[in-house]
């Protein structure tokens, strides 16, 4: 493990490649291969599974997962960043999830209707690898990057992991698209789920190798620090009651990630389902198209994000890009063809990078100074977790209910309209 002094570029590099390493997992099994593959397993005229005592549509049930899956890392992030702050070892934190995910997604392979409930527990491995490693990761941000520099490595982070996933997802997309029947092509898809997982954990490795362990206390977990992570939130909502920027910041942010990690996580799952592709193999290759786009727009929508936000300010770039983001729910609720799909995934991808990356860098620049940032990032990605399972929520029971998914994602309107009020509430602080 090297020992590197905050700010150096080899260690920026190395936080920012650990997005090379588990984007792969959010472009192939969150938004483009597994949805594909989740909807060819259903007959086109049934789009019915019964799980758990109830006769679930089938985008609803996957949604629902979501937001469970999500709750769970709710509740348990605060306690297991306790815990590693006690610890003073929040890198074998992040290293269990990594580890967990990726083997998730290899245990993917395996996915069927037959067995639902082992497929659902490998399913929900990999999502709550994913987003459990994320506290920790993020945490590490204002660690190892001084203010000045963490919107730039936060948008190379970004451009690192969409780079890194648009490439093993043209290799995916090769094996599946080299085989004739639909048989051969799903068993390709399975093929895919393993080279997420296995490259997720290889080339994890390269940051786990340069990022700091961080200072070891020498202290043993004990039944008393289970719940250090829960007082410690308890500790970081009494700091925001002084903190009116960052407190409404936060309001700002946890209502505009509801609408925009629910888009996110279903984009597929419409297209799939409300697009008119004529036939499977043009919706095979339309939707990973599609995704495709998203991801190489999303690359250049993060760096001029950055670069906009240096010139007018972070909350003012904010709110014009929720704008786009609002006008996109309008926009989406009408969408038939499969040309206009792609518009929408321009439109997507341009706007996507650019709301994460920045989010997060707003987020670290208006942290009171301190050296506990896991507890406050923790804070952020408890608000953020629950704000989508209020999304997909919300999202999925529009859709079982009205059964159309349109519906569900025009309501999502409302949650930007909301975001941009809240975000004109924000006190500026310096250039933001």
């Amino acid at each position: 493990m090297a020992n590197l002094p905050k700010g150096s570029k080899k260690l920026l590099n190395a936080w920012a490649f650990y997005d090379w390493a588990n984007s792969v997992y959010t472009l192939t099994i969150a938004s483009s291969i597994f949805p594909i593959f989740y909807s060819a397993l259903f007959i086109s005229e049934i789009k019915n599974v019964h799980a758990f005592g109830i006769d679930f549509k089938s985008t609803a049930l996957i949604t629902f997962v979501t937001a469970f899956t999500f709750l769970v890392v709710a509740f348990t992030s605060p306690i297991l960043s306790g815990i590693a702050d006690y610890v003073g070892n929040k890198k074998n934190f992040m290293r269990f999830f990594c580890y967990v995910g990726g083997l998730g997604c290899i245990g993917l392979y395996w996915f069927s209707l037959d067995h639902i409930y082992l497929s659902i527990l490998f399913y929900f491995m990999g999502l709550i690898g994913y987003w459990g490693s994320l506290v920790f990761y993020n945490s590490y941000l204002p660690d190892i990057a001084f203010e000045e520099q963490q919107d730039r490595i936060s948008a190379k982070g970004f451009s690192m992991g969409y780079f890194g996933s648009v490439i093993l997802l043209l290799i995916n997309l090769g094996m599946v698209m080299s085989q004739e029947n639909g048989e051969a092509k799903m068993q390709m898809m399975r093929y895919s789920f393993v080279t997420v997982g296995v490259w997720w954990i290889l080339f994890s490795q390269y940051s786990f190798y340069y990022l700091p362990k961080g200072a070891s206390k020498g202290h043993k977990v004990t039944r008393k620090v289970i719940f250090n992570g829960l007082r410690e939130l308890q500790q970081v909502w009494k700091q925001l009651k002084s903190n009116l920027i960052l407190k409404r910041y936060l309001n700002a942010f946890f209502v505009f990630s509801m609408a925009v990690q629910t888009i996110m996580l279903i984009a597929v799952y419409f297209g799939e389902e409300e697009i008119e592709w004529g036939s499977d193999d043009a919706k095979t290759f339309g939707l990973i198209i599609s995704i495709l786009v998203i991801q190489i727009v999303a690359v250049g929508g993060a760096v001029l994000t950055s670069r906009a936000s240096a010139k007018f300010g972070n909350i003012k770039t904010l709110i014009a890009i929720n704008f786009i983001w609002m006008a996109l729910c309008i926009y989406a609720y009408f969408i038939i063809s499969p040309i206009q799909f792609y518009i929408a995934a321009f439109c997507v991808g341009f706007v996507m990078g650019g709301i994460q990356s920045l989010a997060r860098s707003t987020y670290s620049k208006l942290l009171p100074q301190t050296e506990d940032t896991t507890s406050f990032f923790s804070f952020y990605d408890v608000a953020e977790k629950i704000g989508i399972v209020i999304g997909m929520g919300i999202f999925a029971s529009i859709d079982q209910f009205t059964g159309s998914m349109r519906n569900a994602i025009l309501f999502l309107f409302i949650f930007f309209l909301i975001g941009i009020i809240l975000l004109f509430r924000v006190p500026r602080k310096k250039e933001d």
